[in-house]
Parts: C-alpha cells; structure tokens; sequence
C-alpha cells in the first residue's frame, strides 16, 4: 500500500494519515481543535502535537469552544504549568483569544463551518501532486483566509499555518496522486461539499 512519504516516517503519522489528513471536516468542534492545534504546532513538528493531542484535549475541556472563551488568568497560569501541552504563554493565550472570535463567527455566519469554507467556495481543491516535494506551503486560499482572520482578531494563523489548516481539515486534497487515500477522497468529492455551498 502506497502512502505520502512523510506518512512512513512513524505510526503516529500513519495513522494521522490514513484516518484524519485530507477529509473533509464541517463539524464545528472538529473545525475548533484543529484552529488550536495548527496554532500550537508553529515552529513545532506536527508529530510532536499529535503526541500532545490527547492532553491538549484534557487541558482543553475537550475543546469546548465557550468553556475556553472564559478561561481566567488564574486557568491559563495552570495551563503553563501542564506538561501535557505545549507550555507557552502566547499559543495559550492566543487559544482564549481565538475562542472568543470563534464564537463571534459562529453567531454572523451560523457556524463557523459557513465561515471557513467560502474560502474554497465549499469544496475540496483536488491537487495532482507526484512527490511531497512539490507541494506548496501556502496558497491565494490559504492568503486570503489568515488575511481575513487576522483582520478579525486571530492570532497565530499565517499563511502556512492557513494552509496546513486547509490540508487537515480537507479543504485541500494534497495526498500525492500515487497515494492510496488521494483516489478514495477524490472519489469522494461530491460528498465533501458544504451543504450551504452544494448547487
């Protein structure tokens, strides 16, 4: 079975890879995690956060998006003292932050699923990748997306972070075309349109 070269390098990846890298996601607690991983992973490896994932849960209240918009200074001083996580101050403070504006997206748009996926008007961009090294590290998507979250009060959540964002949560299909999950997703593709955007 043929996978993405990075996918090999552990289980952990593997995994990653073939169960959760590339699926269309519009659930919005899935869509909120992810928002906080990606942030948490900035000059990290991926691996290290999918190490922490299961913590980051815990600490997170299982990434309860209003439970997380009024966490405390007293809750945040705790959060820096959990191993279990990635103890810096700006990513956990950026985490409260970006719950708030979350939430404000939730209440203009109905969900933040809406939100996140006009940026691609609603479906999976299909690349055609024959070597990992080809792939890209940001887009005009993925720009215009931190552009707009940033101007609205985001924080950690540039271009690359954007664009990693979009391949996890399957806004993009970057699997390479000889990988066995590019065609199941491919094929999948008319499944994967937001019901807001579907003709």
């Amino acid at each position: 079975m043929t996978r993405c070269e990075w996918a090999d390098t552990s289980p952990l990846y593997q995994q990653y890879h073939d169960e959760e890298w590339g699926v269309p996601t519009h659930d919005d607690k899935s869509l909120f995690e992810f928002l906080i991983l990606e942030g948490a992973q900035a000059g990290l490896s991926w691996e290290t956060i999918l190490k922490k994932r299961e913590g980051y849960r815990e600490a997170f209240d299982q990434f309860d998006v209003e439970k997380i918009a009024m966490y405390s200074e007293s809750k945040i001083e705790e959060l820096l003292q959990n191993p279990k996580i990635i103890r810096n101050r700006l990513k956990i403070n950026s985490a409260v932050l970006n719950a708030n504006l979350f939430l404000d997206i939730q209440k203009e748009f109905g969900s933040f699923d809406t939100y996140i996926w006009q940026f691609t008007q609603g479906k999976t961009i299909h690349n055609s990748y024959k070597k990992m090294k080809d792939l890209q590290s940001n887009t005009a998507e993925s720009d215009a997306m931190s552009q707009n979250l940033k101007r609205r009060g985001f924080k950690f959540i540039g271009t690359t972070i954007c664009y990693a964002y979009m391949q996890s949560m399957g806004m993009v299909n970057d699997h390479t075309i000889d990988c066995f999950r590019y065609k199941e997703l491919a094929n999948k593709n008319e499944n994967a349109s937001s019901p807001r955007f579907s003709k």
